[in-house]
């Protein structure tokens, strides 16, 4: 992820930033609202998507959540409000409408990954990424999934059950313990 976030295109590295490190769907934060992102509270509320175009629903009853924002997304969201200013959509384009899909795939993804010499993956494997970091770190499985919009932890550990190293039951503590390792060992972050 740290070489992902050095050869991608400079203007989408806090987009990505906050891919990687929150498990939002593609929908979820190509539809996010500056109203829905609180810096006080450290929050970013999951309450609307971008789907084929128009504004909708989550996906489920149990997508519509709050995410805790870790040190790096926090940081790359204050980034990025400078760069949006006072357009209505976190990540937009330059007529302040949400960014497309389609044209981040082909346009910032596939060159990055080429850049790196990684076969083609969905972008939305950075949603695994978020879910695979957290573990590693010990975060409570019951946390993760209530980040992810998981009404149970089933999912997590159908699927990621390998990267569970200890259940330390801790509630996001650990993976910024995680961040600041690998900031004091020089990684990119």
């Amino acid at each position: 992820m740290s070489q992902f976030l050095a050869v991608v295109k400079p203007e989408f590295v806090d987009y990505f930033k906050v891919r990687f490190f929150t498990g939002m769907r593609t929908s979820e934060i190509d539809g996010l609202k500056w109203k829905y992102v609180d810096f006080e509270r450290r929050i970013i509320s999951i309450r609307e998507t971008y789907v084929h175009g128009r504004m909708d629903t989550t996906k489920t009853t149990g997508s519509h959540r709050d995410i805790q924002m870790s040190s790096v997304v926090f940081d790359a969201l204050a980034s990025q409000r400078n760069v949006t200013k006072r357009a209505e959509f976190v990540f937009c384009n330059s007529a302040g409408n949400p960014i497309d899909k389609r044209n981040v795939r082909e346009r910032v993804w596939k060159p990055a990954l080429k850049a790196m010499g990684i076969s083609y993956r969905r972008p939305y494997e950075t949603r695994h990424t978020a879910a695979t970091l957290w573990l590693a770190a010990g975060e409570a499985p019951e946390w993760i999934a209530r980040q992810m919009g998981h009404t149970t932890t089933k999912m997590l550990f159908e699927v990621y059950s390998r990267f569970v190293p200890n259940l330390t039951r801790q509630d996001g503590s650990a993976f910024e313990k995680l961040l600041q390792n690998n900031r004091g060992k020089g990684g990119v972050i």
